[in-house]
């Protein structure tokens, strides 16, 4: 019974490896996709030189201040992370403020 069982599964299993082999279809040539185009290559362009005759140009525009409360504010914040005390603090912002 052991052998009948055996040689029966391996019947099935060789005919069902040759359907599956079957199933394999080639595609048609109407069916080929073409790749598609690449995409145009980058442009490349030299990187801008500093002429050695050219007159340095500087930004002697002063950086913009903070308004008078950004200010007090801040030195407040200075004066409590310095460990002082009320008092000194508003001392220490009046004079840092201005």
């Amino acid at each position: 019974m052991k052998r009948l069982s055996i040689c029966l599964m391996a019947s099935i299993a060789l005919l069902m490896g040759h359907g599956a082999q079957a199933q394999y279809v080639l595609p048609a040539p109407s069916q080929v996709v073409p790749p598609p185009s690449s995409p145009p290559p980058p442009k490349i362009e030299a990187p801008k030189v500093p002429r050695l005759d050219a007159p340095p140009s500087y930004n002697d525009r002063p950086l913009p201040r903070n308004s008078f409360s950004d200010r007090v504010s801040k030195c407040l914040d200075d004066a409590a992370a310095a460990g002082l005390g009320p008092a000194d603090r508003g001392t220490y912002a009046r004079s840092c403020a201005n």
